[in-house]
């Protein structure tokens, strides 16, 4: 970097001495992440103990068998179906929730703290205990995956519609309260065409989220490839869980690169 005659050049810039309230928070978050470690026991020996076993695991995973595709390639797309569906779903009941939880859109504070609430305890069960819930509830099967993603995703794109929602510009909202028009009027015209991109961007990753955990909600007999999984591997038929888990690996790189392709044209 060139400097004039006779002036010295810039320092690089440096760490600044933390405050004691800073200090204090650094000490306390190291204790917390030593405490945490204490407490799982972590273990090297442990897990020096156990290399030769997950080495054998893997040695029996190989090669993969494929001699089921037929009836991996059903369940993998019964997965995929699940996801869609369980997706599309959340995002048609999350439009109402967002508007409702958006300040500055919900028409009553009531409306406003309980649609929050909604969307928190959505997101706060794991997709797992809903899937258990539901296969309670309305039996085995792909009907309570379905169901289990819904609520899941509900949480996830109620959130981030939203706060999509309350990033739209006041500006042409102001002008079309100006001329009389109503809540719902601002809402269809202005608000919603101006999230729609960031909206469409979340769905999209909620899918992609709905495929990954829909694979783990057929170990609870909520339907999908994770029946095939767990059975194979309850079997100790290792190459074919292999094959299993390849076939997954393959269509979650499908769905992500797809999605990347999509939010890369809106955004």
């Amino acid at each position: 970097m060139s400097t004039s005659s006779g002036s010295m050049p810039e320092r690089p810039g440096r760490f600044q001495r933390p405050s004691l309230p800073m200090l204090f928070s650094a000490v306390a978050f190291a204790g917390v992440v030593v405490w945490s470690f204490d407490g799982v026991d972590l273990s090297l020996s442990t897990f020096a103990e156990g290399l030769p076993q997950m080495g054998r695991v893997l040695g029996e995973m190989v090669p993969p068998d494929f001699s089921r595709a037929g009836s991996i390639g059903g369940k993998l797309l019964e997965t995929f179906q699940m996801a869609v569906a369980g997706t599309v779903l959340a995002v048609l009941l999350s439009l109402p929730i967002a508007v409702f939880a958006a300040r500055g859109q919900s028409p009553h504070p009531l409306l406003y703290h309980l649609s929050r609430a909604v969307v928190t305890f959505c997101r706060t069960v794991p997709d797992l205990i809903w899937a258990i819930f539901f296969v309670v509830t309305v039996g085995l099967g792909p009907f309570a995956g379905v169901l289990a993603l819904m609520m899941e995703a509900i949480g996830f794109c109620g959130r981030f519609f939203a706060e999509a929602i309350e990033e739209v510009e006041e500006g042409p909202q102001e002008g079309l309260r100006a001329v009389g028009a109503s809540r719902m009027g601002i809402v269809v015209c202005t608000v919603l065409p101006a999230a729609l991109p960031s909206m469409v961007a979340s769905s999209l990753f909620a899918l992609e989220k709905a495929v990954r955990s829909s694979v783990v909600l057929g170990l609870v007999g909520a339907g999908g490839i994770g029946v095939e999984l767990t059975t194979a591997m309850d079997m100790y038929e290792y190459q074919t869980a292999s094959a299993i888990i390849l076939a997954i690996f393959a269509m979650i790189m499908v769905v992500e690169r797809l999605s990347a392709m999509v939010r890369a044209r809106i955004m």
